[in-house]
């Protein structure tokens, strides 16, 4: 239940469903006149109407989250709104403690003054197989870099599969050999598990579950609170990779692209950044359901800042941002599942993306935006155009089952 764990996060706005002008799978896409100081003028005319959009805006996304939906649907998973609020309004109030709250990547503990993480995650990624990964190194990666972002060397993870009744062997073995691959790659290894088996129909092939632990390096000291004006937005490579792999590999549309995932281990980078920047690394992310933009909501809110990004300088594939366009998604909201978003000292950030661009798969990395005052809680973009828009958390779930 880690706060950013894929989508499950409870660290994002606007619980209650109140919206800013988002519509499903492309939030925030009209022109809001927002900037970092507040309202101003627009059009020439007074910003007091805006004032107080922003006033209602920012009382909404203050007050916990509300859980008051009938039914569960595919949105509660999609690391949005519906997530949001099944998580503070359900989950959070039933489990509170002090270790939850912060609402992190990964749990925070310790045994005997030995600092740990643990996390936890499931896939069920649909198809199992698609261009750069599958279900089994998804699982892997996923889990370690959880702990990789909080600051935590992974150290074993514990894996368990759901099985459904006719699932053909060859698939299982194939899907076992890459769990073994991926784990031998990210350098832990699978010390526990369990199998179980549904009735045909009851499962869609094979589901897999894992949880992790981490050694917390000591030259780490995060917190999704810990974010200061003038700190630096950084993301590690091109934004929303994963996501269009797996829906172009589903045959749904009639497109062609040579995109794949993203998925790989982030122990690597984040070891580098804590040997260069440690000390001015606030907070990462590891950008997946949501994309950057949830990661970006989910921060402003847990540290009460603002923050403005320029679209111009998001990384995205040619091939993404064509797909993105055709179909009418945001790449800022398409998931990654091997790129982290890092909060650096504004005198450190020009190191840090130099040292992120050091390490294989990161070549792209790039400064995107900066941590501000006001208005708290809001994400603001400037526009390719000029303008300036909230990027606000999903409504809906434009891209489902993509890990």
């Amino acid at each position: 239940m880690s706060g950013g764990d894929s989508g499950v996060s409870g660290a994002g706005p606007g619980a209650d469903g109140e919206d800013s002008g988002a519509k499903s799978g492309d939030p925030g896409r009209e022109e809001s006149g927002a900037d970092s100081g507040g309202a101003g003028k627009k059009n020439g005319s007074p910003g007091r109407d805006e004032d107080k959009i922003l006033a209602i805006i920012e009382r909404s996304r203050a007050k916990p989250g509300k859980f008051k939906d009938a039914q569960i649907t595919m949105s509660h998973g999609a690391g949005g709104k519906a997530t949001q609020s099944l998580i503070e309004g359900l989950f959070l109030p039933a489990f509170v403690n002090e270790r939850l709250a912060p609402l992190g990547d990964s749990g925070a503990f310790e045994v005997n003054g030995t600092r740990l993480a643990m996390t936890t995650d499931s896939f069920v990624v649909s198809p199992l197989v698609f261009p750069g990964g599958s279900i089994g190194d998804l699982a892997v990666n996923g889990t370690v870099n959880d702990l990789a972002v909080s600051g935590a060397k992974p150290l074993a993870l514990t894996l368990s599969l759901i099985l459904e009744e006719g699932l053909d062997t060859t698939i299982l073995r194939r899907e076992v050999d890459a769990v073994a691959a991926a784990a031998r790659a990210a350098e832990v290894e699978i010390i526990s598990g369990d199998t179980k088996v549904v009735e045909r129909g009851l499962a869609d092939s094979l589901y897999m579950c894992t949880a992790g632990v981490g050694l917390r390096d000591s030259r780490a000291e995060l917190s999704t609170g810990a974010l200061r004006p003038g700190d630096r937005v950084l993301v590690s490579g091109t934004m929303g990779d994963h996501g269009t792999a797996i829906m172009l590999s589903r045959g749904e549309f009639d497109l062609e692209s040579l995109i794949e995932s993203d998925t790989r281990p982030l122990w690597p980078l984040v070891d580098a950044l804590l040997e260069e920047v440690g000390p001015s690394l606030r907070c990462m992310r590891d950008a997946t359901r949501g994309g950057v933009a949830s990661v970006l909501n989910e921060l402003a809110r847990a540290s009460t800042v603002a923050m403005e990004v320029r679209e111009a300088d998001g990384p995205i594939a040619e091939g993404v941002k064509g797909a993105s366009d055709i179909l009418g998604l945001d790449p800022w909201y398409v998931a990654n599942e091997g790129k982290l978003v890092a909060f650096v000292a504004p005198d450190a950030a020009e190191k840090a993306v130099a040292t992120m661009r050091s390490i294989p798969g990161c070549e792209l990395a790039a400064d995107i935006g900066e941590v501000r005052t006001d208005p708290p809680g809001m994400v603001v973009m400037e526009t390719s155009f000029g303008g300036k828009r909230v990027l606000d958390l999903l409504v809906g779930d434009p891209l489902p089952r993509i890990c």
